[in-house]
């Protein structure tokens, strides 16, 4: 008879070929939750320069919980996506699999899931032709639109644009306001032709560019809603950063990185947890065709306010989903994300080796 087999969970990160520290302050409550249901967790680090010292750590293991952002300092995660897809294909479960990212953790998912509850006005430009048809139209409607590249994270890259020349003719003259959402930086008199043309090697080049219009509420900030697979497992609140002298808090686009917590029963959110377990998620997962195995043990949607109901309630508007490296997260969510992680790796490990010993028959 086999000996008991002791699950290895590789919780990865990016950094230099030393491994993540034991005591991690953000790894640290996933490494004793792990220890607490019986798994034995493996610390480690991946850098494109040692790729295989992390592939080689990550096929000791039956699994990994993954924390590496979509681009660091200008590199993207193309490379680290290939090791993870080739080390899936033999045997190793990974949360999140870059094919699930690709299906939800990517801002295209505004598109692909506006029927919705949680739908806005967005819409996804995948060439420069669509781009330079579609995007004026709609601006020149609004006066006011907000882009997003389809993979980011940090709000790197997310503009609203306002259009600034007063009414009238519309073309590639009309001069816009700029402003990023990572800083607020903001540029005024740019020409509608000029804004354009940045994106051209971009579409170009396979990039897709979401638009979406400008919620109202957005001064008042965000609300991220933490899931384990399809469990809420607690809440969090962002607010805008602090404006300059004599400028208004509802003027912010951007939001500071401090967060602040709630469990998954605080009451104020218990509305919006009940539309995530029982009308969201679920919808989401047909319209994208995700199984609830596959889905990421961490992740989270942030929502902009939408309107007030009718009763006064708030209503909620997606932002964005987080997947690739959700941090922070509640205290209290590092036993559900622990106890979920073991149990797909044991799933997978056994699913492997039988579809192993099948085809080897």
């Amino acid at each position: 008879m086999d000996a008991p087999h002791t699950i290895r969970i590789g919780l990865i990160g990016r950094g230099t070929p030393r491994p993540v520290p034991r005591r991690h302050p953000m790894l640290e409550p996933i490494f004793a939750a792990l220890e607490d249901v019986g798994v034995d967790p493996v610390p480690i680090a991946y850098a494109e320069t040692a790729a295989e010292q992390a592939r080689a750590l990550l096929l000791g293991c039956d699994g990994a919980v993954v924390w590496v952002n979509p681009v660091t300092d200008g590199v993207d995660r193309s490379e680290f996506d290939t090791l993870l897809r080739e080390v899936a294909a033999q045997g190793v479960w990974i949360s999140a699999h870059p094919d699930v990212i690709l299906k939800m953790g990517v801002k295209e998912v505004l598109t692909r899931t506006k029927s919705l509850g949680w739908g806005s006005d967005a819409h996804c430009y995948d060439t420069v032709e669509t781009f330079r048809r579609e995007f004026p139209v709609r601006l020149a409607a609004e006066r006011t639109r907000v882009l997003k590249p389809n993979r980011g994270n940090g709000s790197q890259g997310v503009l609203k644009v306002e259009v600034t020349s007063p009414g009238g003719a519309f073309d590639a003259d009309s001069l816009l306001t700029v402003v990023e959402a990572r800083g607020d930086a903001t540029e005024t008199g740019v020409r509608l032709g000029d804004f354009m043309d940045r994106y051209d090697a971009y579409l170009a080049g396979g990039g897709r560019l979401i638009d979406q219009d400008l919620q109202p509420r957005v001064g008042e900030g965000l609300v991220r809603c933490y899931m384990c697979q399809d469990r809420v497992v607690g809440f969090s609140e962002q607010f805008p950063r602090a404006r300059g002298p004599g400028e208004p808090a509802s003027a912010a686009f951007g939001m500071a990185s401090d967060k602040t917590m709630h469990e998954e029963m605080a009451p104020r959110f218990q509305g919006l947890r009940r539309s995530m377990e029982t009308d969201w998620t679920p919808g989401l997962q047909r319209l994208l065709d995700i199984e609830t195995g596959a889905l990421p043990v961490l992740w989270d949607a942030d929502f902009f306010y939408g309107p007030k109901t009718p009763d006064g309630e708030n209503s909620y508007v997606l932002c964005e989903i987080n997947i690739s490296c959700v941090a922070p997260f509640p205290p209290g969510a590092a036993p559900r994300i622990a106890a979920a992680a073991r149990d797909r790796a044991a799933e997978f490990r056994t699913a492997f080796r039988t579809k192993f010993a099948g085809s080897a028959s």
